[in-house]
This record gives structure tokens, sequence and C-alpha cells, in this order.
């Protein structure tokens, strides 16, 4: 049965809302944009799963992406492009819906089960990551690539990445790293590894078993984490509060494999140099501060840094060489980590008076 919900058809059908016996299902529905999130998607989100979390009726509440490109690519970043020229008030909005959804999936009162096959950037790690039961597949490639636009990890992203095995959460935060199904298992960020294959399966068995049945009979054995098994050169060299001492330690580190994790490391070097200097340091910032933090302390944080993202030009710069102009040259501002000053940093998480993030939603840990 489809819900006849208004949010959903004012929506232009960019999320879909059914009932499966007593499971609920969400499928984002703008393939063609691998999902991203739209305003009116976090609204109806939003609304969705609050009427839901109240509905005797629905046991299981599932999240999926239409088409096979993935679950979510993240917020569309070519709305905000536009927005910044006319002052980022229609960003700011989107960023307050978008967070209570956040806090809402990870508080949420019943399973919810995102399948984060494909592609899951950005905002979509944090309408999956914060879930109660978090599965991937082998198609799936996950990150948080934020330095590459001029921006900073958000929907709770920097205090998932902090809570990572050693530093490989900073390791995958600065250099935007795509990760694989065993690399999100390894961070934290996903529960279970269901092939490709059987989640359609697993669906229907949703529709009458409880989510812990019907996932731990479809999931199997993941492949070994590439992330874990370069733990050594990952935590020597990002343990620093330093971005441009944890790039010298990158640049001359020596292994004894023989020169490969040496490479790695330098290559790393390399990828970060590339991003934003802004980015790179204020994104180390927020993991560090992060860590003894609740989620809706973190999103607060994140949506002070992200007001000011908008303000600086790095943001839009990013953007607009990445997605609208497309040359891969964007033009930092400042242009190296030594030019970006501790001040500066600093002012990225000041308070915003009577701006702040309001949640309207309690806080409380998921299972």
């Amino acid at each position: 049965m489809t819900d006849s919900s208004k949010t959903g058809e004012d929506n232009h059908n960019e999320v879909l809302l059914e009932r499966r016996g007593r499971l609920g299902v969400i499928t984002l529905n703008r393939p063609q944009a691998v999902n991203a999130l739209t305003a009116g998607m976090v609204g109806a989100l939003l609304e969705q799963l609050t009427a839901w979390a109240d509905d005797d009726g629905v046991a299981t509440v599932l999240v999926r992406g239409a088409g096979e490109r993935g679950l979510c690519a993240g917020g569309d970043i070519v709305a905000i492009y536009e927005d910044i020229s006319a002052g980022g008030g229609r960003t700011a909005d989107f960023w307050q819906t978008e967070y209570r959804v956040n806090s809402l999936i990870a508080r949420y009162p019943k399973p919810y089960v995102a399948v984060m096959d494909g592609l899951v950037l950005g905002g979509g790690v944090g309408i999956s990551a914060h879930g109660s039961v978090r599965v991937v597949t082998e198609r799936t490639r996950m990150g948080m690539p934020e330095t590459t636009i001029g921006f900073a990890p958000d929907v709770g992203g920097t205090l998932l990445l902090s809570r990572a095995p050693g530093e490989a959460g900073t390791h995958a935060a600065l250099t935007g790293a795509h990760l694989s199904a065993a690399d999100a298992l390894h961070l934290g960020l996903a529960d279970h590894y269901v092939p490709s294959d059987s989640l359609e399966e697993l669906m229907v068995a949703l529709e009458t078993e409880t989510a812990e049945a019907a996932v731990v009979r479809y999931a199997v054995d993941a492949p070994g984490s590439a992330l874990a098994g370069q733990r050594g050169w990952i935590d020597s060299c990002y343990s620093s509060d330093n971005a441009e001492e944890i790039v010298r330690r990158l640049r001359s580190y020596r292994g004894a494999d023989g020169g490969g994790d040496a490479t790695e490391a330098a290559r790393a070097a390399d990828i970060i140099e590339a991003k934003s200097p802004t980015s790179v340091k204020v994104t180390l910032a927020s993991l560090r501060r992060v860590k003894n933090f609740t989620l809706d302390e973190a999103l607060a944080q994140e949506y002070r840094v992200g007001m000011r993202f908008l303000e600086a030009p790095d943001f839009r710069e990013g953007i607009r060489a990445q997605v609208v102009d497309k040359d891969r040259i964007p033009r930092w501002n400042p242009s190296t980590l030594a030019e970006v000053l501790p001040e500066q940093v600093e002012l990225f998480f000041a308070p915003l008076g009577n701006n702040e993030l309001d949640l309207e939603l309690k806080e409380t840990d998921h299972a």
C-alpha cells in the first residue's frame, strides 16, 4: 500500500513512501542525481519518519535509493551554489531540516534499516550511518568528500569519523576517500554485509520478520578492509592536531614493507594538499573538538561551521570547480595550509547568537 502523504505528492515523487506488511519503505527517487537530497526530500523524510514512529502498524522502517547508482550522493550542491549568491538562507533552512532528520534517525524507536548500496556520500551518510541496522554490499562506495568542495563533513559525520578506530576517521575526513563496504564496517559506519542480489529477498523478509532475524539470515562475512591493513602508517601520521605536521609526517613516512606504505602515505599527502586548505584545517579541528559530544551537540557545531563556510570563498569555488564548470582547478583562498591562521579557524566555531541550530528534538542513544 502506498501512503497518501501530501508531502510526498508535493515533492513530485522524489520520495516514494510504501507500506509492505509491517515494513515502512522510504525510497529516495532522484536516480538521475544519485538521489541527492533536496529541501523537499528532507522535509518528506522528517514528516514520514515522525508519523511512522508512532504508528503501531509499522514495526520496521527501511530506506533505500532508486536506480542502480547508489543510496544517496549527498545534498544538492548545485542548489547550494546558487543560493550562496542570494545570501544562503535556503541552505540554512535545508540544513536545519536535514539535521533534524539525522537526529531523529539516531534515536528512532523502531529498527531503522539503511540499505547502503552503491554511492553513499555526504548527506547520504547522514540518513544511513546513524541508523540502528546499517547494511552495505559489494557495490558500496561511501565517503565524506567535503574537503574537495571547500566544505567540512556535516550531518553528524564529524562525530562518526572521530569515533573510528585509531586515526582512520581522520584520514577519511581529510582526504575525502571513497570507502569500500569493508572499510565502512571497519570505521563503524555500517553493521552488516549483504550481497546486492539478496537485497530484494531481505526486504520481503522484513515485511513479516524482525529486522535482526531477517538481516542475520542474509548477511555474510565481508572481505578484508584495506584501510584496516594500513592502520600502522595512518595512526602514526594522523595523530597530530596540526595539519602541516600531518602532511610532513605523511611525506617523510618510511615503512618496513619495502615502500608500499610510504607510497600510500605520500599519495595521501598529495591528496590533502590539493584540498581546500581552510577546509582541511577546519575539518581537523572539528574532529578533535567533537569526540565527547552527543550527536545533537556535533550537529550544532557542524551547523555553525557550515554557516561560516557559506560566507567563506572556498565553498562556492569548490562547487564551481567540481560540479558547475567542472574544470577541476579550484582557486583556493588562502591557497596553502600555512596561510590559514589559527584565529581564522577559530572563527568557524564561534556562536551564531540567535541563529543557532534548533533541532527541536532530544538526543538519545540508539541501540
